[in-house]
């Protein structure tokens, strides 16, 4: 495969982390609940010493891009219908293959990727489109069956994400995309058992999404997104997590929320899912980060903790100290700039993206050499 190519199976380290869940797993009751309801979410599948790759020690990242357009249907059922959506001069059309439009939960895979590249770049290593993985590390991650089903399961997603086809103008990289392609170019399984199980697979990303990954057009996610069991649900947190962020507040009119959340239900029935979601946030507090309040026509946004709470929030940038040699790798890598000039900005992005980096002089680097192979980077 090559050096740009290499499996990315690093074993986590940190045994603390809270586990991811798939689409395929009931609801745990609620510990001490009285009433005996139970709570929204998807219970952990997997043990944490049972986890492999690093995805677990680097935050979750989604693309910006499919958090804003509804790329991904909400049905559970094969989706066979063309969708199209515009906003402003920006238009997105989503395609499907003969097995239907690719799902919320197909986009875990997508997830799980751009995750491990995202680490990668902040590690300062060189990526690749193509990532070979373990499937049953996959599986894991995203703590989906790992029976033969859900092997069955897998194969379905990548069928679904390469079938999907997106004609769209939206900009990623700072490039602007006119032609037709799919979520990922190829996927292919390349070892399998004796018994016919997938063992390992090589996942082919898309330009589109891999340019989102270069130009670090990526939000961080909350792990407990895997546990939202309602489609609608995930849908609602992304686009949560990508206008409103740590602002106080986020408001957007009903039908818009409805049109940009891809939803193909009626107005009416859309704002009996939407305030069903609330009521039930309301009771558990399982929605992750953010809560939701409809009004007449119009939804509002906030984050759990209130303006108090992002107060609170540290600083990833405040403590951060580079050596000279980071300095001087820097001028070669972004050649022309202002070395402490591209410090404050990298500064300034990471503390807004609430960026922790592990290895800070790597991350600064990998901004220079960015910034010099994209010169209109933000």
């Amino acid at each position: 495969m090559g050096e740009n190519t290499k499996r990315l199976d690093l074993v986590c380290e940190n045994t603390n982390t809270l586990p991811m869940v798939g689409d395929n797993t009931n609801a745990a009751p609620l510990v001490g609940d009285n009433t005996k309801e139970r709570s929204p979410l998807l219970p952990v599948r997997h043990q944490p010493d049972f986890f492999v790759c690093d995805v677990f020690d680097a935050a979750v990242k989604g693309d910006s891009a499919s958090m804003e357009h509804p790329i991904f249907s909400l049905s559970k059922k094969p989706d066979l219908k063309v969708r199209r959506y515009e906003n402003g001069d920006k238009w997105v059309e989503i395609r499907p293959s003969t097995k239907g439009l690719a799902t919320v939960f197909d986009r875990d895979i997508l997830i799980y990727c751009i995750s491990q590249l995202v680490a990668a770049l902040n590690d300062g290593r060189r990526i690749s489109q193509r990532l070979r993985l373990r499937a049953h590390d996959l599986l894991v991650a995203t703590n989906r069956d790992t029976s033969g089903r859900g092997y069955l399961q897998l194969r379905e997603t990548l069928e679904r994400l390469q079938g999907t086809q997106i004609a769209t103008n939206v900009v990623t990289g700072g490039r602007e995309t006119f032609d037709v392609f799919s979520l990922i170019n190829r996927a292919r399984i390349v070892r399998e058992t004796r018994e016919g199980r997938m063992q390992e697979v090589e996942i082919e990303l898309s330009d589109w999404v891999f340019q989102a990954v270069e130009a670090q057009e990526v939000l961080t996610l909350d792990r407990r997104y895997f546990q939202l069991a309602k489609p609608l649900e995930r849908r609602l947190y992304e686009l949560a997590r990508k206008h409103c962020g740590q602002q106080s507040s986020f408001k957007i009119g009903l039908e818009k929320l409805r049109l940009k959340c891809g939803s193909q239900s009626t107005a009416k029935e859309f704002r009996r899912l939407l305030q069903s979601i609330i009521d039930d946030d309301k009771r558990h507090n399982h929605m992750p980060g953010y809560s939701l309040a409809l009004a007449d026509d119009m939804v509002e946004v906030r984050p759990k903790g209130g303006p108090q709470q992002l107060s609170l929030l540290p600083s990833p940038a405040s403590d951060i100290r580079l050596p000279a040699s980071a300095y001087e790798l820097g001028r070669e890598l972004a050649s022309g700039w202002d070395i402490y000039g591209l410090e404050a900005e990298w500064r300034d992005w990471i503390a807004k993206k609430g960026i922790v980096p592990r290895l800070p002089e790597k991350h600064f680097l990998a901004f220079c050499k960015r910034r010099g192979k994209y010169p209109g980077f933000r």
